[in-house]
C-alpha cells in the first residue's frame, strides 16, 4: 500500500526538486514526522532533511506573535474587560469566565476568517435593538446594561487585541490576522523558499490567502487528498470544501489540481459491528485486535481511531496481551488521574468557608490513597483514629482543632487539609503545593513502585505553579470559589503525555490527530450521530443567520470536516471496521451516524453488518450454604455456653446465614454516624428512661402520684439518654428534633396508658425492671451444656396475674402474637418472631424461679398504644372466631419447648449446613 505522503515525495523527486530546500507545511506535527520517515524511501543518497512544521507553526513565525493559553486569555481579556466597564457593573471573575470562554471563541472565529471587526460587532448590536422589549421608552436599568455589553463588545475586542500585540502574544485567530498583514513582507524576503503544503481540506479565510497568495508567487505547491468519488458527487461533503478550492481559487485556472485520486472505488473489507454502549465496543475492539494477531496479521500498518476519546482507557484495557509495540497520540487526561478526585473534594470542602466540616467530606479525604499513608504514625492510623471517633461520638461536624486532638502527632498534614484556606488565594495555593511536596516525599520512599504516581505529583505540581503565576501576575483570582473553577479550566486541557515509538507497532489515536495518515487496517469507533459526526452545537454569540452572511463556519461545514477525515481514512484502506454504540444516549451520542447509512447505500462497496452481543453466562441463583466442620461446631459450642439470646435465635429463624455471621464470625454491620436517629436508637433511648421512672418502683404498686411525678422529668431523662446514645449529634433541628419529640411523646403515652389503667381501678405492682436471665436449657441429644439468655423489659403483676412484658417502639398487632400450630413457630420470623420471643422470655423466668404458672406475656407496642397490652394467645383454629387461650401454663411451655429444643439441636447438628433463606 502507498501513502499519500509517499506519492507526493515521489512525484516532488520525479520534478527534480531538490527535497533538502523545501519546507513541508501540514495540518499537524504527528503528520511531519511521518513524512520525515518516509524520506528515505524516495531518495538513494544522504541528504539534509527538509524543513518541516505544522500551519499554526507556520502562521505563527509568520505572525511573529506567541500563542498563549485559552486560560492565561481568559486573566487577559478580564483585565481589559475591567477598564472599561463601571465598576458597578463588573462581574466577579468567575461569573465573567463563564460568557467570555464563549465570546473569546467569537473573537477567534472573526480573526481566522478575516471579518472586518467594526461591521460584525455593529451588527450584533443592532440586532439586540431590534428586539421588541428594548423599544418601551423606560428601559429598565438591566436593559440598559444588557444593551450597554453589546455596543461595547468592539471596544473589548479593540482594548483586548491592542494589548496582547503590545505583548506579542496572541491567540489563533489574532496570529493568523497578523499573519496575513505580514504576508507580504515575508514574500518578498523569501523568493529563495519554496513552501510544499499538503493533506489540508477545510481551511479558514486566513489559511487561503495566505497560500493563494504563496502560489502566485510561485513560491508554493499545494497537495490536495481527494477521491475523484466524493468530488464528482455535489452531494457528498467529503469534498465540500475541495471543490470550493478548485471552483474559487484563481490559480487553478491555469494550474493543475493535485490530485484527485480513485484509491476509494478499489476493493475493500468493510464491517459494520453495532455493539451495546461504550464499554462493549472498547471490548470487541481487543477481540477484533486478537483475531487479527492470531490470523498472523501485523498490526505495524493498524490504527484504532476513537471517535470519542473518553474511550481510551477502557480500550487499553482491553488490548491482548500479544501486542508488544503500541503507540498511543492520545494524552491521558489530568482530570482522570485519582489525585485530581482529592484537590476537587478540596477545593469543594473550602469553597463556602466554615470553621466545622462535615462528617463525610472529612471521611472522603483522609480516605483517600494519597492521604492516608501520611496519616500512619509509629504504628497509628490517624486515619482510622479519626473515623473510630466520628462513628463512637456521632459527630456531623467537625472542626479543625476536633481533627488536631485526635491526630496531635500528624499536626502538619491536618493543618494543610483544613485550615487556613479561607485566609487568602495565596494561602490556598501553597496549601496545594505543600501537600504535593509531602505526597511526593513519601512515594519517594518507595520510588521504583510509585514511579507512576510521582509522575502524577509533577504534572499537578506544574498545574498548581501555573496557578500561582496567574494568580500573582494578574491578582482577578478572589475566593476559592473562583480558584476551584480556573483549576477545572486548567485541568481539563492538560494531559499526561505516553512515551512510546511513534511509528512503530498499533496506533491509537483520535479523529484529528489521523490527518494526512494512511493505514492498512482501520478500528473506528462510536460512530453515532452527535459524536461522528457532531451534530447541531452553537457556542457562540454570534447568531446562525450573521455566520452565513458573513461566511463564518456553521455546524454543517463542521460536520463536513469530520465527513472527510472519516472517508480519508478509508480511501487507501483495505480492512475497515467501524463500530458504532447501538444502544441510543442523549449524553454520548445517538443513533448509528449517517456515514453508516451513506456507506451502505452508495452501492460501491460491499459492506457487512452485525449486531455484536456480549457472551453472559448464565448463572442460575444459588443460596449461599456453609457446611458445619468439627471446628464450626466447637465455636458453636462456646456459643451455646455463652448462651443463646431470644433476638439470636429469631436471627437464626429469619435467616441461619446472618447467625452464622454475627454469632460465629463475630461480623456485626458496620455502624455508620447516624445524621438522624435511627430507630434502634429511638428504641434504646426510651427502654432506658422507662428503666429509669420504673426501677424505683420495683416490689410496689404503682399509685396514680407516681406516674404523675414522673411527667416532669421526660424531657430531662430523654435529653440525657439521647446524648447518652446519640453522642455529639444534634437533635435540636430538623427530623432529629422531631424523633426527639417523638420519644417523649411514646414515654408521655405510655405514662398515660398507666393513668387510665389505675383510673379504672387495676392494681400494678412492679416484680422486675430489665431482668436479667441466664440459665441452663437441658437437651439430653447434646453432650455439652446450652444456656439461655436475656433481658425482660419488665415483669408486673396485674391484678394478680402476672405479666411478662416486652416494649417495642415499632408497630406490632394483636395478629403477631399469636400462634394455632406449635411448628411454625421457628420457621415464619415475620408472623412469629415476637411470639417466640415471649415465650423464650417466660421460659427463662420459670426456669428461674423467678415466677409461678400459670402467666400473661405479651408486647407493649409504643405505635399501637391504644390497643395496651398485646397478650401473647394460642389459637385453636385460624380465623377471627378462633378460641383463643391467653394463660402460658406448663403445658404451654413444654410445647414451646420442644419446638425450642428441636431449633437448637438444628443449629448444633454437623449435618445441617447454615443455608441462607430467600428474603
Amino acid at each position: 500500500m502507498t501513502t499519500f505522503i509517499f506519492d507526493v515525495l515521489k512525484d516532488l523527486q520525479n520534478s527534480n526538486i531538490n527535497l533538502s530546500k523545501l519546507t513541508f507545511i501540514l495540518p499537524s506535527k504527528r503528520a511531519g514526522l511521518f513524512l520525515k520517515h518516509q524520506l528515505y524511501k524516495v531518495t538513494n543518497e544522504t541528504i539534509f532533511s527538509p524543513h518541516i512544521i505544522s500551519i499554526e507553526e507556520f502562521v505563527e513565525a509568520l505572525s511573529q506573535l506567541k500563542t498563549i493559553s485559552n486560560t492565561e486569555l481568559l486573566f487577559e481579556f478580564y483585565n481589559s474587560y475591567t477598564q472599561l466597564t463601571n465598576k458597578e457593573n463588573i462581574d466577579s471573575f468567575e461569573s465573567f469566565s463563564k460568557w467570555a470562554q464563549i465570546l473569546l471563541q467569537d473573537f477567534n472565529e472573526i480573526d481566522r476568517y478575516l471579518i472586518p471587526q467594526e461591521n460584525i460587532f455593529n451588527y450584533l448590536r443592532d440586532i439586540q435593538e431590534l428586539n421588541h422589549w428594548s423599544l418601551e421608552e423606560n428601559k429598565s436599568d438591566f436593559v440598559k446594561n444588557y444593551l450597554s455589553f453589546w455596543s461595547k463588545l468592539h471596544n473589548y475586542y479593540t482594548h483586548f487585541t491592542k494589548h496582547l500585540l503590545n505583548k506579542n502574544v496572541g491567540y489563533q485567530g489574532l496570529i493568523y490576522r497578523e499573519a496575513v498583514k505580514n504576508l507580504e513582507s515575508y514574500i518578498q524576503n523569501s523568493t529563495e523558499k519554496q513552501h510544499v503544503f499538503l493533506g489540508f481540506n477545510a481551511l479558514n479565510t486566513a489559511e487561503e490567502t495566505i497560500i493563494q497568495k504563496l502560489l502566485e508567487n510561485n513560491l508554493a505547491k499545494i497537495y490536495w487528498d481527494i477521491d475523484d468519488v466524493f468530488l464528482n458527487n455535489p452531494k457528498h461533503d467529503a469534498a465540500l470544501f475541495t471543490r470550493q478550492h478548485k471552483t474559487n481559487w484563481s490559480y487553478f485556472k491555469n494550474n493543475s489540481f493535485n490530485w484527485i485520486t480513485n484509491n476509494y472505488s478499489k476493493e475493500k473489507n468493510i464491517s459494520i459491528y453495532g455493539v451495546p454502549k461504550n464499554i462493549g465496543q472498547s471490548k470487541y475492539i481487543g477481540t477484533l485486535l486478537n483475531n487479527l494477531s492470531k490470523n498472523n496479521q501485523s498490526l505495524q500498518n493498524t490504527a484504532v481511531v476513537l471517535g470519542d476519546e473518553n474511550l481510551l482507557i477502557p480500550v487499553l484495557n482491553s488490548l491482548p496481551a500479544t501486542i508488544e509495540a503500541l503507540n498511543i497520540t492520545m494524552g491521558f487526561p489530568l482530570k482522570s488521574i485519582p489525585l485530581a478526585s482529592l484537590f476537587e473534594s478540596l477545593f469543594k470542602l473550602h469553597k463556602n468557608p466554615s470553621r466545622s466540616f462535615y462528617y463525610k467530606d472529612v471521611i472522603n479525604i483522609i480516605s483517600h490513597q494519597f492521604i492516608r499513608p501520611l496519616l500512619y504514625f509509629n504504628d497509628t492510623d490517624y486515619a482510622s483514629k479519626i473515623i473510630e471517633t466520628i462513628e463512637a461520638n456521632n459527630i456531623i461536624y467537625l472542626a479543625a482543632d476536633r481533627l488536631k486532638q485526635i491526630t496531635y502527632k500528624a499536626e502538619t498534614i491536618i493543618d494543610i487539609l483544613f485550615t487556613n484556606w479561607e485566609t487568602s488565594i495565596d494561602v490556598a495555593l501553597k496549601n496545594c503545593e505543600q501537600l504535593i511536596l509531602i505526597i511526593k516525599n513519601n512515594l519517594s520512599e518507595n520510588k521504583t513502585s510509585n514511579l507512576l504516581s510521582l509522575e502524577y505529583l509533577f504534572r499537578f505540581n506544574e498545574l498548581f505553579n501555573e496557578l500561582s503565576r496567574l494568580n500573582s501576575e494578574y491578582n482577578h483570582i478572589k475566593d476559592i470559589s473562583t480558584l476551584f473553577s480556573i483549576y477545572k479550566e486548567l485541568l481539563s486541557t492538560e494531559t499526561l503525555d505516553f512515551q512510546g515509538e511513534p511509528l512503530q507497532g498499533l496506533q491509537i489515536m483520535g479523529m484529528l490527530e489521523s490527518r494526512v495518515l494512511d493505514f492498512e487496517t482501520v478500528i473506528i469507533s462510536s460512530v453515532n450521530e452527535g459524536v461522528l459526526p457532531s451534530g447541531k452545537s452553537n457556542n457562540s454569540f454570534i447568531p446562525f443567520d450573521v455566520k452565513l452572511e458573513n461566511n463564518l463556519p456553521t455546524y454543517k461545514e463542521k460536520d463536513a470536516v469530520y465527513t472527510y477525515h472519516f472517508y480519508r481514512l478509508l480511501q487507501r484502506a483495505k480492512n475497515i471496521y467501524i463500530l458504532y454504540n447501538t444502544e441510543a444516549d442523549v449524553l454520548t451520542g445517538g443513533e448509528k451516524s449517517r456515514f453508516i447509512t451513506q456507506l451502505q447505500l452508495e452501492n460501491i462497496h460491499k459492506v457487512s453488518h452485525q449486531i455484536i452481543a456480549p457472551h453472559v453466562p448464565v448463572i442460575k441463583p444459588s443460596l449461599n450454604e456453609i457446611n458445619k466442620t468439627p471446628e464450626l461446631i466447637n465455636q458453636i459450642i462456646e456459643v451455646a455456653k455463652k448462651g443463646f439470646s431470644p433476638s439470636s435465635l429469631t436471627n437464626y429463624i429469619r435467616n441461619p446465614i446472618d447467625f452464622y455471621y454475627q454469632k460465629i464470625l463475630k461480623i456485626r454491620e458496620h455502624d455508620d454516624a447516624e445524621e438522624t436517629v435511627a430507630a434502634n436508637t429511638l428504641g434504646t433511648v426510651v427502654h432506658n428512661t422507662l428503666e429509669d421512672f420504673y426501677k424505683p418502683f420495683v416490689g410496689r404498686f404503682l399509685t396514680i402520684e407516681n406516674i404523675k411525678s414522673l411527667k416532669p422529668k421526660i424531657s430531662e431523662r430523654v435529653s440525657y439518654h439521647f446524648k447518652n446514645e446519640y453522642k455529639e449529634g444534634d437533635i435540636t433541628k430538623g427530623k432529629n428534633l422531631i424523633v426527639f419529640e417523638i420519644a417523649k411523646r411514646y414515654v408521655s403515652n405510655f405514662l398515660d396508658l398507666e393513668t387510665q389503667d389505675l383510673k379504672a381501678g387495676n392494681q400494678i405492682k412492679i416484680i422486675a425492671i430489665e431482668a436479667k436471665n441466664d440459665v441452663p436449657f437441658d437437651i439430653p441429644e447434646l453432650n455439652f451444656p446450652v444456656n439461655l439468655t436475656g433481658k425482660v423489659d419488665r415483669v408486673d403483676d396485674y391484678n394478680g396475674v402476672t405479666r411478662i412484658i416486652d416494649y417495642k417502639t415499632g408497630h406490632v398487632s394483636q395478629s403477631n402474637v399469636e400462634i394455632v400450630n406449635w411448628e411454625d413457630i421457628t420457621t415464619d420470623y415475620n408472623k412469629y418472631s415476637k411470639s417466640f420471643q415471649v415465650l423464650t422470655y417466660v421460659l427463662m423466668m420459670h426456669q428461674s424461679n423467678q415466677i409461678n404458672l400459670p402467666v400473661e406475656a405479651g408486647i407493649i407496642s409504643f405505635k399501637n398504644l391504644s390497643s395496651g397490652f398485646l397478650k401473647f394467645a394460642k389459637k385453636d383454629k385460624a380465623g377471627s372466631y378462633a378460641k383463643k387461650d391467653t394463660l402460658i401454663t406448663e403445658e404451654t411451655l413444654d410445647k414451646f419447648s420442644d419446638e425450642l429444643k428441636q431449633l437448637i439441636l438444628e443449629i448444633c447438628n454437623l449435618n445441617t449446613p447454615f443455608t441462607e433463606k430467600e428474603i
